[in-house]
């Protein structure tokens, strides 16, 4: 198998997948005459390179063909893709995340092939738990806490890293999520999700995780290693064992 490059869905390690690190299978059925002509079921297990993680991805591919005069596998159409592990496409979250928030996030991630819908449902409750607890906002809808949250941005009060246009890409994420929280009202009426879309919402969630928690730990990290030096110098200072190689002037009288 030639290589290929690949992120690792258990650590979030970007890695280059050679030799038997990989490996892949097939299966072609054996059935009474059908529409599809001939299926198979191709399965690919990736072994993770990362010392640290070392988990295994499976994947299976169901799709219909035919085999030629070497027996040779001839794909004529997919008709199904399956995650077996892990199940769904969730990224590794810090713990500083909630864990409800990373858990409405990752559940999304499981149910979007499967329910589109509810995905844009639990992404929708998902950001209003952002609001909540990132920015500090809570009101009765999740209308209410988008405008307030906006006004705060205009006025310059919202917390770091919130934005315009993250607040605007969060509203049309509320107006996609009313399809499966709201029932329409005409009930004959059906406004599809697909799973492109709710890949879309899912990619906000985690920018919003990048650019507010995972940006607000840096910078706390960052801050508070200029204190610890602060403090240790002021301390050393304190002491009398500042750097001889700086010549300090006496105190005034």
């Amino acid at each position: 198998m030639s290589s290929r490059n690949w992120t690792c869905p258990f650590c979030n390690r970007a890695q280059t997948v050679v030799g038997r690190q990989a490996d892949t299978g097939r299966i072609i059925f054996n059935l009474a005459e059908h529409k599809y002509g001939k299926v198979s079921v191709a399965a690919m297990a990736t072994a993770c390179a990362n010392p640290d993680c070392q988990e295994v991805t499976v994947s299976a591919t169901v799709s219909a063909g035919s085999t030629d005069q070497f027996s040779n596998w001839v794909l004529k159409e997919p008709l199904s893709h399956h995650r077996l592990r892990p199940r769904g496409s969730a990224k590794p979250q810090p713990d500083y995340i909630p864990a409800p928030i990373r858990e409405d996030y990752a559940e999304a991630c499981l149910v979007a092939d499967v329910s589109p819908k509810a995905a844009a449902t639990l992404a929708r409750r998902c950001l209003q738990g952002m609001i909540r607890d990132f920015c500090g906002i809570s009101k009765k809808t999740l209308f209410a806490e988008i405008t307030a949250l906006r006004d705060a941005v205009d006025k310059g009060e919202a917390p770091p890293g919130v934005t315009v246009e993250s607040v605007e890409a969060i509203d049309h994420v509320r107006s996609i999520g009313n399809i499966g929280a709201h029932m329409e009202s005409d009930i004959n009426l059906i406004v599809g999700v697909d799973a492109g879309e709710v890949a879309a919402l899912t990619e906000l969630i985690e920018m919003l995780f990048a650019e507010w928690y995972v940006s607000r730990n840096v910078r706390g990290q960052r801050l508070a290693r200029l204190k610890a030096i602060a403090e240790s110098k002021a301390a050393a200072k304190s002491a009398g064992h500042g750097d001889p190689s700086v010549a300090t002037e006496p105190d005034e009288a």
